[in-house]
């Protein structure tokens, strides 16, 4: 009888979406615990559910850990940009994106549409229904606020 083991993948393997996908389910899982578990093993939860390896140095994990330390922060740059809106009542995973989102655009060089168009995309996969909407006009707000326009 052959003994046949099936390679775990790893997610460093995934595409830049895929990965903001994980990214998010990791800021999901961390946001409804109050952020009282820690990451790692959030982590270690996630690479044995769903058989797959999520390195806790990868790039993916110190972006997710990046953005839980500065969550506060995040949350504090995101408030004034609520036009009629109270903070409390942005769904959650709106929240997260528009974190997720904030944080790329100050901490990498990537290019502020792409950002934006990644986390509309998050949005219409896994937010409220037309929260795309709400989170491109938020985010287009943030850039306009704190970017220089590139020409």
């Amino acid at each position: 009888m052959e003994n046949h083991v099936e390679q775990q993948e790893s997610c460093d393997t995934l595409s830049a979406r895929d990965q903001r996908a994980l990214i998010l389910h990791l800021l999901y899982a961390a946001d409804s615990f109050d952020y009282q578990v820690s990451l790692d093993a959030i982590v270690d939860n996630f690479s044995r559910g769903f058989d797959c390896i999520i390195e806790p140095t990868s790039a993916l994990v110190l972006q997710a850990q990046a953005i839980i330390d500065a969550y506060a922060e995040l949350d504090e740059q995101i408030k004034p940009l609520l036009d009629n809106w109270k903070f409390e009542r942005v769904g959650c995973v709106t929240r997260i994106i528009l974190r997720m989102a904030i944080w790329e655009l100050a901490h990498t060089q990537l290019d502020h549409s792409i950002v934006i168009n990644e986390a509309i995309e998050l949005a219409k996969g896994y937010a409220e229904s037309d929260a795309h909407k709400f989170i491109n006009g938020v985010l287009d707000k943030w850039v306009k606020e704190h970017k220089e326009i590139k020409v």
